[in-house]
């Protein structure tokens, strides 16, 4: 479709990075607002409410994701979610390992990219090894860990997803929307709340539209994304250190727009402040988290956004095993310190 809006002075891939600078501007407005965190949900203090704004916005990326595809407009066919062998060992220890992490630094990658706009030097710091670990991960010095746990694979045939189960994709979406709605219904949210958690969601299917069919080009084609962070991390950090040598992509608007709209967000509602470490103790154990999702992030193929709130929509099996696995390695950690906190005597300190 590109081919018809009428840029002449740039490409499809050139204007894919503005897309993502708006989408992500968007991100980081919505979360900023209702401190959108997948951690905060499973094992925070308001749990149940943080929960029901998680869940609100995967119901809306789900019935809109699912809808674009009904009408034709994307198809995930191809894509990586899609692989009809299943790196089911990679998933699940990357998962538990992603999990662990944002545990360990108290936050998910977004909501760290979110309070790092918000002025949170320690979200900061984290991010910069969760980048640099990352890549590392995709092409450097730990890339055998990758493919080594990758070569373990379970064959799915052509049963990818849940479309392929009886009921289809409609039956599914159905099911898994009304669940998610149930519970944030629930949750203690009022109305306001929800609503921006629903336009949160919405983004996701906006981007796999954005750049799987307005941005196709034949003749310049870009990857089909959505809202992720594991890989535009790393490719932001590569940016930044040879920007000389390669094009900004997907991944560096959407990290620029997420950082920008926390920012403007936070600043309009008086919540900037600048936060840093406490003790050398805590530094320790943050950058011990942003290790552990830096490669649990790759292994798992996404964070929580990335393999939760944009991965689910597609169905994807290796999406809900993903999420599914970095949910389990939450609660585990978090249950070993909370009992590790209770026999030391020791409190256990938040990160925002």
């Amino acid at each position: 479709m590109f081919e018809t809006l009428g840029f002449e002075n740039l490409t499809a891939p050139q204007v894919a990075v503005f897309f993502a600078l708006g989408l992500g501007a968007l991100f980081g407005v919505l979360a900023e607002q209702t401190k959108f965190c997948f951690r905060r949900g499973l094992v925070g203090s308001d749990a149940r409410s943080a929960m029901g704004v998680w869940l609100t916005a995967l119901a809306t990326a789900l019935v809109g994701t699912q809808f674009a595809v009904s009408q034709g407009l994307i198809a995930f066919d191809d894509h990586r979610f899609m692989a009809s062998d299943l790196p089911v060992l990679a998933i699940v220890a990357g998962g538990l390992m992603f999990g662990a992490g944002m545990v360990l630094t108290r936050g998910c990658v977004s909501r760290l990219t979110v309070l790092t706009g918000s002025g949170n030097l320690r979200a900061l710091t984290v991010l910069a090894v969760f980048a640099i670990v990352a890549h590392a991960t995709l092409k450097g010095v730990l890339a055998p860990i990758r493919t080594t746990l990758g070569s373990v694979t379970l064959p799915l045939g052509e049963a990818v997803s849940l479309a392929a189960l009886p009921g289809g994709a409609l039956v599914w979406t159905a099911l898994l929307a009304t669940a998610a709605l149930a519970f944030a219904l629930r949750s203690g949210n009022r109305w306001p709340m929800l609503t921006l958690a629903a336009l949160l969601g919405l983004l996701v299917p906006l981007g796999w539209v954005g750049t799987g069919f307005v941005l196709y080009d034949d003749f310049d084609p870009i990857a089909m994304e959505s809202l992720s962070f594991t890989s535009p991390f790393a490719d932001s950090l590569f940016w930044l250190v040879a920007s000389t040598s390669i094009p900004a992509g997907f991944g560096v608007g959407l990290i620029g727009g997420v950082l920008g709209g926390a920012l403007l967000s936070s600043l309009a509602a008086r919540r900037f402040a600048w936060q840093s470490f406490e003790s050398p103790r805590q530094t320790g154990r943050y950058l011990a988290g942003a290790a552990l999702m830096g490669v649990g992030g790759v292994l798992a193929g996404g964070c929580t956004v990335g393999a939760g709130l944009s991965g689910v929509p597609t169905l994807s099996f290796a999406a809900i095993l993903a999420i599914a696995s970095i949910a389990g390695g939450a609660l585990a950690l978090d249950a070993a310190l909370r009992g590790a906190s209770r026999n030391s005597g020791a409190l256990l300190q938040p990160a925002e």
